[in-house]
């Protein structure tokens, strides 16, 4: 089975052609000689790493450096080779999650590169038994010296680190501990069938009509999706229970105290600094998600909005369908007129086969930009249904892969990005979009609804996002005292949202089992903070480009290139922005709360 482009005349009439991927360009299939190939060489390679440099890294490091910088070249060509046959096993099976074949792949996949990964377990823990002081000579050495940010990235772990029998055995289980437990969530959400009107959706097309124009379209959306979900709720409390228990063996285990001081670690922010935006954005419901739903509700001549009528488009918004070439037009204009290179590098993802549109059966639900490794380049994922969300969502992935590809030339060890700031190219050019929209809408009720529609999708990256985080706060808090029923799961879900959205939305039965589908919460904790990190970060950082009189973009590019060799302190200097300031947040907050105050004076 070959993944490449398929026949374009089997794309929806309305929408135009919607491209495939062609995965080629890692392998040519899941049965490819290569793939065999490659998955041998890397457990040969890693046996041999082991071998060879094992019980050694103190001494090389006091001889001066030199051997150490080539155990490092070496474990990063071992680490670009796993990631690339991962990656394509991941894509390969996002494809579509429900195909037998394509589970069995990316299972044996998954089995044989932990198995191999195990052998280079031993590398990171002993690097950190290297004393500062001898370690710190080394770093004289130029070579090394390249990959200090990595080595100090790695060196943030030793507070955590087991001992390295325990270690293994965790990295070994995972497959068969969280890696099975998601596969579980995954394959369950990609084979739930929702009925409306007789007709049997899947997840991405029921979804989307909580968008429809048709508010008897909405209701049905809604009710299907609580009676499925409602019907799985046992399978998806125990997926729960099991990760977020799971989460606090190794927790405790490495002696971190808050629950989601792991991510923290990974994302290298502090605690105190996600502390600080939680609390802004809680503060804020009242001024922005409250205001904002109190003045839809008016809009479509309610007291109140059902739950299912959250986004419901308003009565005078464009119903049409956006063909795909309009979408990648609109796109690509928006990104050339900030800077012609950005949309060079976003034309190769539309030309080079590197983006995955249609929605079909088993797909992976939702998006993303998967960078796969440097020596290849990044891939992403959508579900293009033609409206402007989807336009928004479009711009918002080829924001993740144009940084990808500036940031690959760190190579496999430096290009990855923590989640803070990987979100930041992301919803820039979501901005960069909207805002070349805008400023092409004279009619002022269509700037109406384009305003809307942008705080909109702020409230649903920013508030929702941060609710999301402190239903999961919430919900592992609670899972230290014992199983949660999903009738638990279900009031620590309503409470937030209640919270967060305010007495405009009436919550209606069944909403309590939406927790259910987001997949954020099993694949990674915590995550979700990181949306609304990089979306109040982006309104800062564009209110400096809107007043910057030259230089800017340089600059920009400059943080986006750097992948993961800065902390987050450092990237933001060059613009005058600190996020450990709490004026920080509230300088992104005001954003959204101007475009509401524009939305009220036009009601005026």
């Amino acid at each position: 089975m070959k993944f490449a482009a398929t026949d374009p005349a089997a794309a929806s009439r309305d929408l135009g052609a919607l491209p495939e991927w062609n995965l080629t360009d890692l392998y040519d299939a899941m049965d490819a000689p290569a793939v065999r190939s490659d998955l041998d060489k890397a457990l040969a390679d890693s046996k041999a790493f082991e071998t060879r440099f094992k019980g050694t890294l103190d001494a090389h490091a006091r001889a001066g450096g030199a051997e150490l910088a080539e155990a490092i070249v070496a474990y990063e060509k071992i680490e670009e080779l796993l990631g690339r046959l991962i990656s394509f096993a991941g894509l390969v099976y996002s494809g579509n999650t429900t195909d037998p074949a394509r589970q069995k792949f990316y299972g044996d996949v998954q089995e044989q590169i932990t198995t191999a990964s195990t052998h280079l377990l031993f590398f990171g823990l002993e690097l950190n038994r290297i004393e500062d002081a001898i370690l710190e000579g080394a770093l004289a050495n130029d070579r090394l010296a390249h990959y200090k940010p990595w080595i100090d990235d790695i060196r943030k772990e030793r507070p955590y680190q087991l001992e390295d029998r325990v270690e293994q055995l965790f990295h070994e289980k995972s497959v068969t501990g969280r890696g099975a437990w998601n596969r579980l969530f995954d394959e369950t959400i990609s084979s739930q069938k929702f009925e409306i009107d007789g007709e049997m959706l899947g997840i991405e097309a029921t979804l989307n009509l909580l968008q429809d124009s048709d508010g008897a379209k909405r209701k049905a959306a809604s009710e299907a999706l609580a009676r499925t979900f409602k019907d799985n709720l046992s399978t998806f409390a125990l997926i729960t229970n099991t990760l977020a228990k799971d989460k606090e063996i190794s927790d405790r285990w490495r002696g971190f105290e808050d629950v989601a001081d792991s991510r923290h670690l990974a994302n290298r922010v502090e605690r105190e600094v996600v502390d600080a935006l939680v609390d802004a954005v809680r503060a804020a419901y009242p001024r922005l998600s409250h205001r904002y739903y109190a003045m839809k509700a008016k809009w479509l001549g309610q007291e109140s909005l059902p739950n299912w009528d959250r986004n419901a488009p308003l009565p005078s918004a464009d119903k049409r369908l956006i063909p795909w070439s309009e979408a990648k037009s609109t796109v690509l204009d928006a990104y050339g007129q900030f800077s012609p290179e950005m949309a060079e590098i976003a034309q190769r993802f539309f030309d080079g086969g590197w983006i995955d549109a249609p929605v079909r059966p088993g797909k992976a639900p939702g998006a993303f930009a998967h960078p796969t490794v440097p020596s290849a380049h990044p891939y992403v994922l959508i579900n293009y249904q033609g409206k402007t969300r989807d336009v928004m969502t479009l711009a918002h992935e080829l924001g993740h892969g144009v940084h990808q590809v500036l940031a690959g030339p760190n190579g496999a060890l430096m290009a990855p990005t923590p989640l803070t700031l990987a979100e930041t190219a992301s919803v820039f050019g979501e901005m960069l979009t909207f805002k070349s929209l805008l400023e092409g809408a004279t009619d002022p009720a269509r700037r109406k609804i384009m305003l809307a529609s942008k705080v909109e999708d702020m409230i649903n990256t920013v508030v929702r996002q941060i609710a999301f985080y402190t239903f999961e706060r919430n919900v592992h808090l609670e899972r230290r005292n014992g199983e949660l029923t999903s009738e638990q799961l279900g009031e620590i879900w309503m409470d937030v949202q209640r919270e967060s959205l305010g007495p405009a939305i009436s919550l209606h039965e069944g909403y309590e089992t939406f927790w259910t589908y987001i997949p954020h919460f099993i694949h990674s904790p915590f995550y979700v903070y990181a949306y609304a990190f990089g979306d109040c970060l982006v309104n800062s950082l564009y209110a400096v480009y809107e007043e910057a009189e030259s230089g800017f973009q340089d600059k920009y590019f400059e943080l986006l290139k750097a992948g993961g060799t800065k902390h987050h302190s450092e990237l933001l200097a060059p613009f005058g922005l600190d996020a450990t300031d709490p004026a920080f947040w509230q300088k992104g907050l005001s954003v959204i709360e101007r475009m509401i105050d524009e939305l009220d004076a036009m009601d005026d």
